[in-house]
C-alpha cells in the first residue's frame, strides 16, 4: 500500500511523533493508522526505558487556580536539561498535566499516571508522558501533583521564575478585596523565598520539639559545663525558638516589614483589622523544580583526561 503524505501528517497530528517516525510506523503497518500508533507508543516506550537512567531534575512547576479562586492545582515535571525546559512544546505538555490534575480524582501518582489522559482519552496520563518524551528525546517525569481547597475563601498562587518555583496559599476570609488579594500574593511570595517548612508551630509534633530539646540541651552542656539548670534551659528554648522562627512561616520575619521585626502572623493581623475581616491562612504548598533530587555533576576535563587514558 502508497503511503501518502496526507496519512503521515494525519498521524503525525494524532502522535506528536516526527515524520519520517511515522512514516516508517505507517510502512510497516502497511498503512493501518491504529496499528502504526500501537508501533508509535511502543518504540516510545522503548526510548523512554533507554533514557530512564538519566537524571532529570530540571524542568517545570506549574499551579492552575479556578475561576472562582475555590480550588488550585500544583504539578512538577521534570525534564534533564533547562534548555527543554524552556521549550513551548515541553511547557505546553506541564500546562497540560496541570489541567489534568485539575480534574483529576486519584489520590497518588500512581493512580494518576493510570488515568485517561484528558486531552486523548485512548490514551492514560502515561501514554502521553511516553509519546512527549519520543518526540523530545529527553526523560521526562511527572514527579509530583497537589490540589487544594477552600470554600469559605480563596487560594492565591504565585510563580517565581517562571515556573522554577510555585506556592499556593489557603485564605479563609469572610472579606475578599484587592486588600486582602495583595496580602495572600505577599505571603506567597514570602514562602517562595524564605522556604519556610510548616504553616505554623502547631503543625510541629512534640516528639520532633522534645527531640529538639534533648539535642540543643547536650550541645549546651558542652558549651557551658557549669552552667545551671536555668541557664541551660534558657539557652535550649532561645535556640528552639529561633529555629521554629525560621522553619514556621508565620513566625518568620514578613520580609517587607519596615521595622525588620514584624511577623507574618501580626502582618496578616494588621490586614484584616485595616479590613474589617476574619482572615486564617490555613497552609500553604510550595513547590521547587528538582527539589531533592541529586543532580548529576559534569566535569568534563575529568572525562577527556578519561578518555585520553583510555
Amino acid at each position: 500500500m502508497a503511503i501518502t503524505a496526507a496519512m503521515v501528517k494525519e498521524l503525525r497530528e494524532m502522535s506528536g511523533a516526527g515524520m519520517m517516525d511515522c512514516k516508517k510506523a505507517l510502512t510497516k503497518t502497511e498503512g493501518d493508522m491504529e496499528k502504526a500508533m500501537d508501533y508509535l507508543r511502543e518504540n516510545g516506550m522503548a526510548k523512554a526505558q533507554k533514557k530512564a537512567d538519566r537524571i532529570a531534575a530540571e524542568g517545570l512547576c506549574e499551579a492552575i487556580v479556578s475561576e472562582d479562586g475555590k480550588s488550585a492545582a500544583v504539578v512538577e515535571v521534570n525534564s534533564e536539561t533547562d534548555f527543554v525546559a524552556k521549550n513551548e512544546k515541553f511547557q505546553q505538555f506541564v500546562h497540560e498535566v496541570a489541567e489534568q490534575a485539575m480534574s483529576t480524582a486519584a489520590a497518588g501518582l500512581d493512580a494518576f499516571m493510570a488515568e485517561p489522559w484528558k486531552f486523548d482519552t485512548a490514551k492514560s496520563v502515561s501514554d502521553a508522558l511516553i509519546a512527549e518524551i519520543a518526540v523530545i528525546s529527553e526523560n521526562l517525569k511527572i514527579r509530583r501533583f497537589d490540589k487544594m481547597t477552600e470554600e469559605n475563601g480563596f487560594i492565591q498562587a504565585y510563580t517565581h521564575a517562571g515556573g522554577k518555583i510555585v506556592v499556593l496559599v489557603d485564605v479563609a476570609t469572610d472579606v475578599i478585596n484587592d486588600a486582602i488579594v495583595e496580602m495572600a500574593k505577599n505571603i506567597a511570595m514570602q514562602a517562595a523565598a524564605m522556604r519556610p517548612k510548616y504553616n505554623t508551630r502547631a503543625e510541629i509534633s512534640q516528639d520532633y520539639i522534645e527531640k529538639e530539646k534533648e539535642i540543643l540541651l547536650a550541645a549546651a552542656k558542652n558549651e557551658k559545663p557549669n552552667a545551671n539548670e536555668k541557664i541551660l534551659n534558657g539557652m535550649v528554648m532561645g535556640r528552639i525558638n529561633k529555629e521554629l522562627s525560621e522553619i514556621c512561616l508565620q513566625d518568620q520575619v514578613y520580609v517587607k516589614a519596615e521595622d525588620g521585626k514584624q511577623t507574618v502572623a501580626k502582618y496578616i493581623a494588621e490586614v484584616a483589622k485595616a479590613n474589617g475581616a476574619k482572615i486564617d491562612v490555613k497552609g500553604f504548598i510550595r513547590y521547587e523544580t528538582g527539589e531533592g533530587i541529586e543532580k548529576k555533576q559534569e566535569n568534563f576535563a575529568e572525562e577527556v583526561a578519561a578518555q585520553i587514558k583510555g
